[in-house]
């Protein structure tokens, strides 16, 4: 049996700003109608895998992970949420421990959740050659043949084949990241491949040699995952335990030691979704090489890649560059430097600026909310609130609000009272007023909330009771 096991924590900085911590790339649409993480779930679907999937996520976006579950119709997947990000060995072994509560023989297949791959027969071989492997007892990983000299990713150097089995080899050893020149190079020399981050391996081979190669890394997870707590449906590992795992990738915690390597050789149409210029590649283009998403005008413009989700973006007259356009930020980038957009985030994040971690629009358990103007001792947000949710009860020390409905019905508590506010009605909830929103119907809310007082951060909010256990 193979389990797939899906690693939703990264954070996509290369990305932003469509991409940011608050909610990182592989739950944002860039490439057709569906986000990268329900692509990759999916992706075990079409492969016929009937095993349940197991998700590996930041428990900040645990709703956001079942509410894109729930859109493309996979119900049974085991959520397992990290209280700390602790990089890929960690949650892989968190997968792997639970996994092995009830089989440890089982395959895991893990892979990033921000991956596209386009040819499912390929990769469904490419599976079948790797679990061959696995089930002799080696740690597999998927090497993509390499189409051009590629500086963001590792590379694999592939050795001699593995006795008893089909397109499957030793690895001589693991690279970084190449220069341009290496990259070159390595491309030419004609053995070495990228290395794609998909692993596969039974539970209790990857615990075992994670055992004896990285004990801290085990002992960690595993007294986390005894001490695994069943919150709202999520699987919660336990804080303490799992913060004390070093943070280290899979590569140079176990992939890199284990005499138990082993790589397959594909070509399945992979690319690591990791950068501006590879959503370029993977975009249609026009007839002068432009890819646009959203609001965009191009006049006289080459082999750009142009996004806008606000307001409207024109380009004139340039060549080879990246623009993106969000509510709150501008990023432009020449393609060959789009690798080095995490250096400008670093920079944002070093100055405080809140533009790196946060946008404006901000997920919650029971929808979102976006800040439409801040000024002095004021703030006007617009709150959308899907059905059947409710925000927590809850009151201020700082400021008071007027909620103004512009869709739906929304039931307010304010104090002893119980209101119901219907379209193009409002209520008003003065400093202190113990109170609390939720839509009793099968329609979102929508609605206008001006707040005014001399503080109005989102830390001044004192929960008395919240469903959702925040």
């Amino acid at each position: 049996m193979i389990v797939p096991v899906v690693l939703s924590g990264g954070s996509g900085t290369r990305l932003w700003p469509v991409s940011r911590k608050s909610y990182p790339k592989q739950f944002c649409t860039l490439l057709g109608q569906e986000t990268p993480f329900q692509e990759t779930v999916q992706r075990t679907k079409l492969l016929g895998l009937q095993a349940a999937p197991i998700i590996v996520g930041n428990c900040d976006h645990r709703f956001v992970m079942a509410e894109q579950l729930r859109q493309v119709g996979i119900e049974d997947a085991r959520i397992v949420l990290e209280p700390v990000a602790r990089n890929s060995t960690a949650a892989m072994a968190a997968a792997a421990f639970w996994q092995a509560k009830s089989d440890d023989e089982a395959i895991l297949w893990f892979m990033p959740a921000d991956a596209a791959i386009t040819d499912i027969p390929a990769l469904r071989e490419a599976v079948s050659q790797a679990r061959e492997a696995a089930e002799k007892g080696y740690i597999a990983t998927f090497g993509m043949t390499p189409t051009k000299a590629e500086t963001g990713y590792g590379y694999i150097e592939q050795g001699k084949a593995l006795d008893g089995t089909k397109n499957a080899f030793h690895i001589t050893r693991f690279l970084e990241k190449p220069n341009e020149e290496e990259a070159k190079r390595l491309l030419a020399a004609g053995k070495y491949l990228w290395n794609s981050g998909m692993f596969m391996a039974r539970a209790k081979v990857f615990l075992s040699e994670l055992k004896a190669l990285a004990p801290e890394i085990y002992n960690a997870v595993e007294r986390s995952v005894e001490n695994v707590q069943t919150d709202l449906g999520f699987l919660q590992l336990e804080a303490e335990s799992f913060a004390q795992a070093p943070s280290i990738s899979v590569d140079y915690a176990v992939a890199e030691k284990t005499q138990r390597a082993a790589v397959v050789p594909a070509r399945f149409g992979w690319m690591d979704v990791g950068s501006w210029d590879a959503v370029w590649e993977l975009t249609p283009k026009d007839s002068d090489g432009n890819a646009t998403r959203g609001n965009v005008f191009l006049d006289r413009a080459k082999n750009c890649y142009v996004h806008s989700d606000s307001v409207v973006a024109t380009v004139t007259g340039v060549d080879d560059l990246i623009i993106i356009v969000t509510k709150d930020a501008v990023m432009v980038s020449h393609r060959d430097r789009a690798q080095d957009i995490k250096h400008m985030v670093s920079r944002l994040r070093e100055e405080g600026r809140a533009e790196a971690e946060k946008h404006v629009r901000m997920y919650r358990p029971w929808g979102f909310y976006e800040s439409l103007i801040q000024g002095d001792r004021f703030q006007v947000k617009r709150i959308h609130v899907s059905p059947g949710e409710k925000l927590s009860l809850q009151k201020h020390f700082h400021r008071a609000e007027h909620w103004v409905v512009v869709a739906g019905t929304a039931l307010v508590t304010r104090d002893d009272e119980v209101l119901t506010v219907k379209e193009n009605e409002s209520v008003y909830l003065p400093l202190g007023a113990v109170h609390r929103l939720e839509n009793p119907g099968r329609i979102p809310i929508t609605l206008i909330e001006v707040q005014s007082g001399p503080y109005l951060g989102e830390d001044d909010i004192v929960r008395l009771e919240d469903v959702y256990k925040r």
